[in-house]
């Protein structure tokens, strides 16, 4: 859906219809992502297969921030991942000032970062 950009400028470009945080993990889990991860000081694990994973083992497929109202807070970001060996799943994480360092440190070390852009 998109939805156009307020103001009286009947030219401007329209802007994506963010969907809550969420309709996104819901349409992450369809979309088989659905693996409990989490990033400690090692890595990333996955406690169901006991492993954990480098940053060069793993993908960022995509990723959308989600903006609060009106608190810094509230602000998010939801990673889908993927590893070498196929396992799906995300993270999600404060973002901004109130962001965990050892997920932020983590994920920019991963060098495979990917973004969807819907048309």
């Amino acid at each position: 859906m998109i939805t156009p950009i307020a103001g009286n400028n009947a030219n401007m470009e329209p802007i994506p219809f963010m969907s809550p945080l969420s309709d996104r993990v819901n349409k992450a889990m369809k979309d088989g992502y659905t693996t409990n991860m989490k990033v400690t000081k090692q890595g990333l694990l996955v406690e169901s297969k006991n492993r954990t994973y480098t940053p060069e083992e793993v993908k960022i497929i995509d990723f959308n921030r989600f903006e609060g109202q009106s608190d810094p807070a509230d602000n998010a970001i939801m990673y889908l991942i993927q590893t070498v060996d196929g396992v799906k799943g995300t993270i999600i994480d404060a973002y901004g000032a109130y962001a965990d360092e050892t997920i932020n440190k983590f994920m920019t070390e991963v060098q495979e970062i990917s973004k969807r852009v819907k048309h």
